[in-house]
């Protein structure tokens, strides 16, 4: 049953990690890949939409892959899945340990889980960008380089405009205006494919 399999997934992801939603998308694509509910390339394509779209990345993958997998119904149990373990955290926190983080073992455990966040974070980046701009497989033991040259350009170009910027603005660009940057780019660029 497909909508049980959703929630189940969708709660075991949203109560297994800490650091919100970037720190949620390796464990979501281990669990979407095993699953075969996407391939790599509608994974890495589904993260972008994901990230464009208003709302927290991880909510946002839930739906798409619960719409995609069971229509409206396999939609709002993949959400439910992924936010009610955070919800139900809280609301313990919130209502019964008044004040949790003055205890060291609390700060400790805390301590320790931001490092695991940090990596997560990090991979997630490392492997988008081996197998979206230079896709970079290890697949059956065999070694594949086949540069994504159109997307390696539009990230250079971005990773200027985002430095000219903060030179000048003393900030870092809009979000927005980077993620409408990229996608002009990215239509004028593979365009011409």
């Amino acid at each position: 049953m497909i909508f049980l399999e959703l929630f189940i997934t969708f709660f075991y992801i949203g109560a297994t990690t800490f650091g919100g939603g970037y720190a949620m998308i390796p464990l979501v694509r281990e669990q979407v890949l095993a699953k075969a509910w996407l391939s790599e390339a509608e994974f890495i394509n589904m993260i972008a939409v994901a990230e464009a779209t208003p709302g927290p990345v991880a909510i946002n993958m839930a739906t798409f892959i619960g719409s995609r997998e069971g229509g409206i119904l396999g939609s709002a149990l993949a959400t439910l899945g992924v936010v009610l373990p955070s919800f139900l955290i809280i609301l313990l926190i919130v209502s019964v340990i008044k004040n949790f983080l003055k205890y060291k073992v609390v700060d400790a455990f805390l301590g320790g889980v931001r490092p695991v966040v940090v990596g997560l974070i990090t991979a997630t980046a490392v492997t988008m960008f081996l197998s979206n701009l230079l896709h970079l497989s290890l697949a059956n033991a065999t070694f594949s380089f086949s540069p994504d040259l159109f997307g390696i350009v539009i990230f250079a170009i971005l990773m200027i405009i985002s430095t000219v910027y903060k030179k000048i603005k003393k900030r870092a660009p809009s979000p927005i205006i980077m993620i409408l940057l990229s996608a002009a780019l990215g239509i004028a660029f593979y365009s011409f494919k």
